[in-house]
C-alpha cells in the first residue's frame, strides 16, 4: 500500500498541522512508513498552502508526491493550483462552500467540513473535521490511530473540541458519496 495525499487550503486553515496529524497517525500510531512535506506562499497567510503526506508500507523512496492519489481542498485558489498532478481515479474531497468552483469532470466528495466547524462552535477546528472527513471517504488508516494523533497533535485545552471535529468529520465522511 502506498498513497500520496495532498490538503491544501490558504495558509491560517491548519493545512500543515491536518498533514502533520496524518502523517503521525500512520507512522508513530500505525505500522506503515509516513514523509510529511509542506509548501505555502511567501504571504504565510492567506496564500495557498499545501501539505503533503506519502503512507506506505514499504520504504519511502522520495519524499514528495509524483501523483497524488487523495486531495483535500479547503480553498479555491489552493485546488485551482494544486490539482494539476493528481492520478487517474483520484479521491477528491472539497468543502464546496470554499471550493465552489469544483466541477473538473471527475467525481468529487463534497463534504461541508467548515459548516460543521462552525456549528462545534469555532472554525478553528475546519482542518481537523476535514482530517476526519478524509478518513471517513477514503479508510486509508485506522480511526483510533487517527484520533490519537489529533490528541497528541493539539493543545490540551481543545482537545475535546478538536475531538469532537474529528469524529464529526468521520462520520460526515463515512456517509459522503461522490458526485
Amino acid at each position: 500500500m502506498k498513497k500520496e495525499i495532498r490538503i491544501c487550503g490558504f495558509g491560517g486553515q491548519g493545512v500543515i498541522l491536518a498533514g502533520f496529524i496524518i502523517g503521525k497517525a500512520a507512522c508513530v500510531f500505525s505500522d506503515y512508513n509516513s514523509v510529511q512535506s509542506q509548501s505555502y506562499g511567501p504571504e504565510a497567510r492567506g496564500g495557498a498552502a499545501r501539505s503533503e503526506v506519502i503512507i506506505s508500507d514499504e520504504k519511502i523512496g522520495y519524499p514528495r508526491p509524483i501523483g497524488i492519489d487523495i486531495m483535500a481542498a479547503m480553498a479555491q485558489e489552493a485546488f485551482d493550483a494544486y490539482r494539476g498532478d493528481l492520478r487517474e481515479g483520484a479521491i477528491i474531497i472539497i468543502d464546496p462552500d470554499l471550493v465552489p468552483r469544483n466541477d473538473i469532470g471527475t467525481p468529487i466528495y463534497r463534504v461541508q467540513v467548515q459548516k460543521i466547524a462552525e456549528e462545534l462552535g469555532n472554525k478553528i477546528v475546519t482542518n481537523i473535521t476535514m482530517v476526519g472527513a478524509l478518513i471517513g471517504i477514503t479508510k486509508i488508516l485506522d480511526t483510533e490511530a487517527v484520533k490519537k494523533a489529533v490528541i497528541d497533535s493539539v493543545p490540551k485545552k481543545f482537545k475535546e473540541l478538536n475531538v469532537n471535529a474529528f469524529e464529526q468529520g468521520l462520520e460526515a465522511g463515512t456517509n459522503a458519496r461522490p458526485e
